[in-house]
């Protein structure tokens, strides 16, 4: 007997689905996930096993929940990751979402359309990923974070609460990407984003570049160095500018 809100084409494993859970044509909801209470699942989503969904959130059609990372002979860093994903309660992830295992979600976090988040991440609550942001591997974001559209947070990012990081900026870990000396996990850092801090729309930040407390990187600059707290730094290569007065 389908149970009622839970859609007769929908390929439903688990046995952990929670009370009010609405599920959509054609969606797939794996053995071993857990949808908790109030939990609406639209159309042609995959929620593969070991994903918890927590109360009341909301997932949009094709968004796709425990991917499993591959690395096809061309990935130099050993893939390594638990078979679990957890989103807090109150999120929505929107369309054609990917994330992959081995992620952390907190609650009350959008995940806009085409937001790709791979293993080893941890997303703080209240945050905002917007549209086709990608965060690479073993990145962590804190609380009440903005990531806006198309921006790129590369692998072993490490990002604070209460910053804004505008659209299209781009983040690298690694000055010799094709070196053979040295192990890729003794070599790559990606940049540090401190408490507060506001990264401009169409920024660049080098290999384990730190960007201080409440500091401000300007529109289309390329941060080289680290940036001191409660400055404003511009230009190709960044360079100070005045001081941040908050």
């Amino acid at each position: 007997m389908i149970k009622p809100g839970l859609h007769k084409s929908a390929i439903i494993d688990s046995t952990d689905i929670g009370s009010g859970v609405t599920v959509g044509e054609f969606a797939v909801v794996r053995h071993g996930a857990r949808l908790e209470d109030g939990v609406v699942i639209h159309p042609y989503v995959v929620i593969e096993d070991g994903v918890t969904i927590g109360p009341q959130t909301e997932i949009f059609p094709g968004a796709f929940l425990g991917k499993e990372p591959k690395g096809a002979g061309v990935v130099a860093r050993q893939l390594r990751f638990d078979r679990k994903v957890a989103v807090g309660g109150g999120s929505s992830i929107g369309p054609h979402v990917v994330l992959f295992y081995d992620v952390e979600i907190g609650e009350g976090t959008l995940l806009g359309d085409g937001a790709s988040i791979r293993e080893g991440c941890r997303i703080g609550q209240g945050c905002l990923i917007s549209r086709y942001v990608t965060i690479n591997y073993d990145t962590v974001v804190g609380d009440r974070t903005k990531i806006m559209d198309l921006t790129h947070l590369t692998g072993n990012c490490r990002i604070g609460s209460d910053a804004f990081i505008s659209m299209a900026v781009g983040t690298t870990n690694d000055n010799s990407p094709l070196s053979v000396e040295g192990s890729v996990e003794q070599r790559v850092r990606g940049p540090v984003i401190d408490d507060g801090a506001m990264i401009g729309g169409g920024a660049t930040l080098l290999p384990g570049v730190s960007i201080g407390t409440c500091a401000v990187v300007a529109a289309g600059s390329v941060v080289t160095k680290d940036v001191a707290p409660r400055t404003m730094v511009a230009g190709v290569p960044a360079a100070y500018k005045r001081d941040v007065p908050y």
